[in-house]
């Protein structure tokens, strides 16, 4: 075994804009919040990317020792269809729209969420935090804050960006680093302002609303994350994660509210990280252009979505990364030679690492992870142990369990057969293809090449693609 101390996890805190040896707030603990969805809609691919950096966050955690509180909240009211505190409620509209019951829409939409986490492996987070579970404990943190930092309009409760310090410091507003304005709501004191409470309109009955002190209505999407992390995790906590978006606008004003409660200029958590965009070129991650991008969309395509979680560790997390058909077979190819290398190990009773090269891998490892989560890095590392021959298999499956621990890609589990996903065109049935691949292995024994041919172009007309001399017989041809 290597000698070497562990290397100190080192995070990037974009409240800082700086790289910082990961510190926690509780010795041996690693509390964390993410910012989870508003379920008034399938999340997209875009959206799915932020929870796989949280996850590998999280894994990652707990890989360098720490015991992980992990948080995601589910938006269930408040988030309107502008950042920017205008338009309708999300889940309001979407229901006006479809004529349905908010609730149904909201545990339809939390349940298709949850069965996306699923499918990419996502660990279970220590809670899922309902919002309208919360409504009463948002209502005594306004309380506790309105007299000092708040005013009221008709229209509702709003925060006084004026009166907490460095206010959108996150962001960089009101520099020239500043990534985005907070565009201005009629009748607010400053632009900034945002909304601790809604009023619902005189003649309006909305299907989630409350009493409150300033009347019949509903909570502002920023108090919700603030009230939440803080009810579960405490004050300071350790990590806040979110989209880069939420860089801009929501969490500027979460730590707003959240020195007004704590009377202090602290943030409420001690790190903030954010991930990047994923940019598609076609136009299809907007929730508006009908089959847009999720992670159903790309099973029926035929593509396992694991393949999209390696895509993902493919690019570092503060990284923009683009989307292709292409670039997802290639991320699907490269998965099958990790689960096909990792087969021959699976069975075997995993050992004490003590051979220097996966030791030095192993350390390796670390050290990638530990700088700031550098997935593309520790990839690599996994491919090189996937890849070594004569050593023992114990050990080698223990090295590889370790390492996959992190990056969640399940490979002593899942087969080469099971990344075989059937796309949802395809007509063919299986007893046909393996009928056809019968004749056709007849056809090749009886030197009858012209009918061999023939029966391998039907398959790929078929989308299947005929691999022979390999163990599986055949795989589904993906068309992008």
């Amino acid at each position: 075994m290597t000698d070497a101390p562990a290397p100190p996890l080192k995070l990037f805190n974009s409240l800082t804009r700086s790289l910082e040896e990961f510190v926690p707030v509780h010795p041996g603990e690693a509390r964390v919040y993410s910012c989870g969805p508003t379920v008034y809609n399938y999340p997209h691919i875009g959206n799915m990317r932020a929870y796989v950096f949280a996850d590998t966050l999280g894994r990652t955690l707990s890989f360098k020792g720490y015991k992980l509180t992990h948080v995601i909240n589910i938006t269930d009211v408040g988030h309107l269809t502008d950042d920017a505190d205008a338009g309708e409620d999300k889940l309001e509209k979407a229901a006006a729209e479809r004529a349905q019951s908010i609730w149904d829409i909201a545990r339809h939409y939390t349940e298709a969420y949850w069965a996306d986490v699923k499918a990419l492996n996502i660990r279970q987070p220590a809670h899922w935090s309902i919002a309208t579970d919360y409504v009463p404990q948002m209502i005594e943190f306004a309380k506790a804050i309105a007299d000092r930092h708040c005013y009221e309009l008709d229209s509702g409760l709003y925060f006084d960006t004026t009166t907490v310090a460095d206010y959108g410091r996150l962001a960089r507003h009101g520099t020239d680093e500043g990534e985005s304005r907070i565009d201005p709501v009629e009748g607010k004191r400053h632009a900034a302002d945002f909304a601790i409470w809604r009023k619902t309109p005189p003649g309006e009955t909305r299907q989630m609303e409350w009493d409150s002190p300033w009347g019949r209505g509903a909570p502002g999407w920023h108090l919700e994350c603030s009230v939440m992390s803080e009810a579960l995790l405490g004050f300071p906590f350790d990590i806040h994660t979110g989209g880069i978006d939420h860089r801009e606008i929501h969490h500027p004003n979460e730590i707003a509210q959240n020195q007004a409660h704590s009377c202090s200029d602290a943030s409420g958590a001690r790190f903030w990280m954010h991930n990047n965009f994923l940019v598609e070129r076609s136009g299809k991650m907007s929730k508006s252009s009908g089959e847009f991008l999720r992670v159903q969309l790309l099973i029926d395509k035929g593509y396992h979505p694991l393949a999209y979680r390696l895509m993902c560790l493919q690019a570092h997390y503060r990284s923009e990364l683009e989307f292709s058909w292409e670039g997802l077979g290639a991320a699907l190819t490269r998965l099958k030679r990790l689960v096909m290398a990792a087969a021959s190990v699976r069975d075997a009773d995993a050992a004490a690492v003590t051979d220097r090269r996966l030791t030095d891998l192993l350390a390796k490892f670390d050290a990638a992870m530990s700088e700031d989560l550098n997935t593309p890095v520790a990839l690599t590392l996994l491919e090189e142990a996937a890849a070594m021959k004569k050593i023992d298999a114990g050990q080698k499956r223990a090295a590889l369990a370790a390492m996959d621990a992190v990056l969640g890609l399940d490979l002593l589990t899942i087969t080469r057969a099971d990344l075989r996903v059937r796309p949802k065109a395809v007509t063919i049935a299986e007893a046909e293809i393996e009928a056809a691949l019968t004749r056709r292995k007849e056809a090749r024994a009886a030197k009858d090449f012209a009918a061999s041919d023939a029966l391998r172009d039907e398959l790929i007309a078929a989308g299947v693609e005929v691999m022979d001399g390999d163990p599986l017989g055949w795989d589904w041809r993906l068309e992008p």
